[in-house]
């Protein structure tokens, strides 16, 4: 089944001298993680926002595993799609355990299947519950910050995330552990991943696929063997080169 399908999807935004989204078309796979590729403003936040309908299309469908988004209250279908951000966006006054059980709360979860289901997924974020839990994100790293925003997305087990570049204000070091991390975690949870980048080797290290964009474009979509292999055109082309990313690295894993 499709996870997401795009059909003839169009956006304009005032003030824009081409389309956020030009009549895109797509559909991507149940279980894949797809990593979103592009230089600014071309269309990649656009694209996962129309998912969460954060942003509504001028023109066209969005349909998600089968349905028309449109017909879904925006709220309850957001409760329902993981959606982690560079800011992390953590309430400064709610502890790391408050925090993860936002949805839950709201859910109206008993407390004893929120206590069970925050202390799983600090373990899954690989943070120990009895230390962080009753912490505040003040008293956090950054890099412990975001695995929290990523925890408290994955608590109700949503059949699809969207990260709109989750890494791209950590540190190099802290970076790949979360990259490592993530990829561990898409593998043991076979949902649907959308992830926002600007580094074409985050993308290639994480994606089952990537998608490169353009000017509202979806110039390729492909696993990274394939748009290595074979560049849909000249800015393709051009991305993958100015990067220093080679078939070679990509076979030797670590290289990446």
């Amino acid at each position: 089944m499709a996870a997401v399908t795009f059909k003839d999807v169009y956006k304009q935004f005032e003030g824009m001298g081409y389309p956020a989204l030009d009549h895109v078309n797509i559909e991507i796979a149940e279980g894949e993680f797809v990593t979103i590729l592009g230089s600014s403003g071309c269309g990649k936040t656009t694209f996962i926002k129309m998912i969460n309908r954060l942003y509504e299309p001028d023109a066209g469908e969005i349909l998600l595993f089968g349905k028309q988004i449109r017909d879904k209250d925006p709220v309850q279908l957001r409760r329902r799609i993981g959606y982690v951000i560079q800011q992390v966006g953590l309430f400064p006054h709610m502890t790391v355990g408050e925090n993860i059980a936002t949805i839950p709360h709201i859910l109206k979860w008993d407390k004893e299947r929120i206590n069970a289901q925050v202390d799983a997924m600090l373990l899954l974020v690989d943070l120990e519950p009895q230390e962080f839990k009753n912490r505040y994100p003040a008293q956090l790293s950054g890099g412990q910050q975001q695995r929290i925003g990523l925890a408290r997305a994955l608590i109700c087990d949503p059949r699809i995330m969207l990260l709109d570049e989750p890494f791209g204000a950590i540190d190099a070091i802290t970076r790949e552990n979360l990259q490592n991390e993530l990829k561990r975690i898409h593998t043991e949870s076979k949902k649907t991943y959308i992830f926002v980048t600007h580094d074409i080797r985050e993308a290639l290290k994480l994606g089952t696929k990537i998608m490169i964009m353009n000017q509202g474009q979806i110039l390729q979509y492909g696993t990274p063997e394939e748009v290595l292999a074979h560049p849909a055109d000249g800015f393709v082309e051009e991305l993958i080169q100015t990067s220093g990313v080679s078939e070679s690295l990509l076979k030797d894993g670590d290289g990446i």
